[in-house]
């Protein structure tokens, strides 16, 4: 059914008359009543009693107008939404983030994205290493605040900031008195290491740090979140070389201490797809700068 038809039904019905109707319309009489003709030809019935008084509705006209305004204020409505989620206001937001940046980064984020942005549905689903990738790949999350950033040629890559590399290690540790740790003091001790998932091992921030020093970490252990690195540190089984933002999240008994002439960093990334084109990304992006610049 022609929705247009269904305004001119509607207002000769609120009018009871052609030419009154018209008017409000803007056109001239003979072609509404044409189109009135051809709505009662579709629904099979008469929508008017015609007399001098005017038009008055029949049952199944009067049947047809609680629901032709129904529709017309869910057609209203639809392209008010659809102009709103096209202008950034309304919509839904899916945020994925990595562990290390939990309390680093949501704490300041959220807040930020709840004012810029208060028609949004927002969700936030944790990604790890493995993860990210694929979450953002089939759509399940619409961006992801990553650390490093991903290397993928469908996925989109806007740098926010970096964290510097720190020591993580049990409080007990003899290293653990220093203020500063100098990297010649890593050599030979057992490291527990978090390779990027995209690259090979042998690529990492980590391992690029230590071999510019000389160091030779011998790996106990790979795994794939900060939060297990942390829990093999705590249970004494080697130490960890983490972005400073990790001893947010560090439980008690995990010190963190700055490596002595080691300036190398870690990148937070936004990433989302390339084919990507809501509006929302571009507001994420400038309210994941402002909660960076915070931390």
């Amino acid at each position: 059914m022609d929705l247009r038809r269904l305004r001119y039904f509607v207002a000769v019905a609120e009018a009871r008359s052609l030419g009154k109707a018209a008017e409000r319309l803007r056109m001239a009489q003979p072609p509404l009543s044409v189109q009135i003709r051809k709505l009662e030809a579709e629904i099979g019935a008469p929508l008017f009693h015609r007399g001098t008084r005017g038009m008055d509705l029949t049952e199944a006209g009067q049947a047809l107008l609680a629901r032709a305004s129904e529709a017309m204020a869910l057609a209203a409505d639809g392209v008010e939404a659809a102009r709103a989620v096209a202008a950034g206001k309304r919509g839904r937001l899916s945020v994925g983030y990595m562990f290390v940046l939990a309390n680093a980064m949501l704490p300041r984020l959220i807040p930020e994205l709840r004012r810029s942005v208060p028609g949004v549905d927002l969700e936030f689903a944790e990604l790890s290493a493995s993860t990210r990738e694929a979450r953002l790949l089939d759509r399940s999350v619409t961006v992801a605040l990553c650390m490093p950033a991903i290397n993928h040629p469908e996925i989109q890559v806007a740098r926010i900031g970096a964290q510097p590399f720190m020591l993580a290690m049990p409080i007990r540790s003899p290293l653990a008195r220093l203020a500063a740790v100098p990297m010649a003091r890593l050599q030979g001790r057992p490291l527990i290491a978090l390779p990027p998932p995209e690259q090979d091992p042998a690529s990492s921030a980590v391992a690029a740090l230590l071999r510019r020093h000389q160091v030779v970490m011998p790996i106990m252990s790979r795994v794939e979140t900060v939060h297990s690195a942390m829990s093999l540190v705590l249970a004494g089984e080697g130490l960890a070389i983490l972005p400073a933002c990790a001893r947010l999240g560090a439980p008690r008994g995990i010190v963190f201490r700055p490596l002595r002439d080691a300036t190398d960093s870690l990148d937070i990334a936004v990433c989302w797809r390339r084919d990507s084109h809501s509006p929302l990304i571009g507001t994420f992006l400038k309210c994941a700068e402002k909660a960076v610049a915070r931390m």
